[in-house]
């Protein structure tokens, strides 16, 4: 099987070899990993694999395969691929292909920190917290939601961010645990600066509902780390190069550029205001004519930057009194604002504020404190309202 050399340093070599990344310990190595067969804290490993075991939709026959053999067995039948002992091997799996990869290394006097990062968060981002619609005892698992039939086991719903840390120095068992902690920070600061929102609330995404790590030290060196929290020059190292592998991975994965992120439905997707919603509600607020010339200008309304900079101002009034920041006396108003913002920047014109702002008042009903996550359907119809308000007003001489 061909392989393409990745990284090479005295504790380990990292290559490519066609679905599966392999890394060899070339030192005796302490791991820490969520893998189902030789998970958890080992000693007597030698070789961590990530690997795509399905395509991330409609791959039902490599599903079927999977739930056949089991996780004994597929993790066999992994290690057979590549010619490896089952007994000192853990492996990871996801819908991501090793193609689109992210890679970062930092370091800091005699520590070196890799991350190795493949991530996709279209179909499976959440929040710590959401709903779950699925239970599990002894291997078996049932959908809480009562769905006859429905049999699948969470992974199926495409997106995981799966992460391999490297350190070329020894840490303590408990200092490993810790950077496990600083890890998932880095991981979800990453989705922050994406903008990435949940698939199951309006909250910020967090991670992805089958995120898997391993993380691994060698045993014995000339110094060793007792702690890797954000203090620490580990912990540094941690943070940045986990934050910036997952960002590459989802910037090849997903096609996240971080300027592709200033869209109206990024900003207000979590929030219910879909490209399909916003197409089938803003054509009854404009002409025909402007309608269709709004059609075939798309990108440069979706994209417009000062349309994106009100647009996320307004996702953050949401948040904050979803929240309970805010509070009903004020957060009608500061919703208002921002919607008269975005439509004076769509309209390219500042000065007209105070118009368009009259103008979308009588469109957001009043609430109260108790009723804060039911005015979200409110709230999209207003954004939708100060599009076509100042896509009105922009050719209105």
């Amino acid at each position: 099987m061909d392989t393409v050399p990745l990284l090479h340093s005295p504790f380990c070599k990292v290559g490519r070899q066609n679905r599966h990344l392999v890394v060899r310990l070339l030192a005796e190595a302490r791991v820490l990993s969520t893998c189902p067969v030789n998970g958890g804290l080992r000693g007597d490993l030698t070789h961590l694999v990530n690997h795509q075991s399905c395509e991330p939709a409609k791959h039902q026959e490599r599903f079927e395969f999977i739930v056949g053999l089991g996780q004994a067995g597929y993790h066999s039948h992994v290690c057979s691929e590549l010619g490896l002992d089952t007994k000192s091997t853990a492996v990871l799996g996801t819908a991501a292909t090793m193609q689109y990869l992210g890679l970062a290394t930092r370091t800091h006097a005699d520590l070196s920190v890799t991350a190795i990062v493949t991530a996709g968060v279209t179909g499976n981002a959440g929040s710590a917290g959401d709903p779950a619609v699925y239970d599990e005892e002894n291997g078996v698992w049932t959908r809480t939601d009562a769905v006859p039939g429905d049999t699948k086991a969470p992974g199926t719903h495409g997106g995981t961010i799966n992460t391999l840390l490297l350190f070329s120095s020894p840490l303590t068992d408990s200092a490993l645990a810790r950077a496990v902690v600083t890890m998932t920070e880095a991981k979800t600061a990453a989705l922050f600066e994406l903008a990435i929102g949940s698939k199951g609330s309006w909250r910020p995404a967090t991670g992805t509902g089958t995120d898997q790590y391993a993380i691994a030290a060698p045993l014995s060196g000339a110094t060793r780390r007792t702690w890797t929290g954000k203090h620490t020059k580990a912990g540094e190292l941690i943070g940045r190069t986990v934050r910036d592998a997952t960002l590459e991975a989802l910037r090849w994965q997903n096609g996240l550029e971080r300027s592709y992120t200033r869209s109206l439905f990024h900003a207000l997707g979590r929030f219910g205001l879909s490209e399909e919603r916003f197409k089938a509600g803003i054509a009854p607020l404009l002409e025909p004519a402007a309608f269709a010339l709004l059609k075939s200008n798309w990108n440069p309304v979706v994209f417009e930057p000062q349309l994106a900079a009100a647009t996320y101002a307004y996702a953050t009034v949401l948040d904050r009194i979803l929240c309970g920041t805010l509070g009903a006396s004020s957060a009608r108003e500061s919703l208002l604002n921002q919607a008269a913002l975005m439509a004076a920047g769509l309209a390219a014109r500042p000065e007209a504020f105070p118009a368009l702002r009259a103008n979308l008042i009588p469109h957001l009903p009043p609430f109260t404190d108790d009723s804060t996550e039911a005015l979200l359907p409110s709230a999209m119809d207003l954004a939708l309202r100060a599009v076509a308000l100042g896509w009105q007003a922009k050719w209105k001489d």
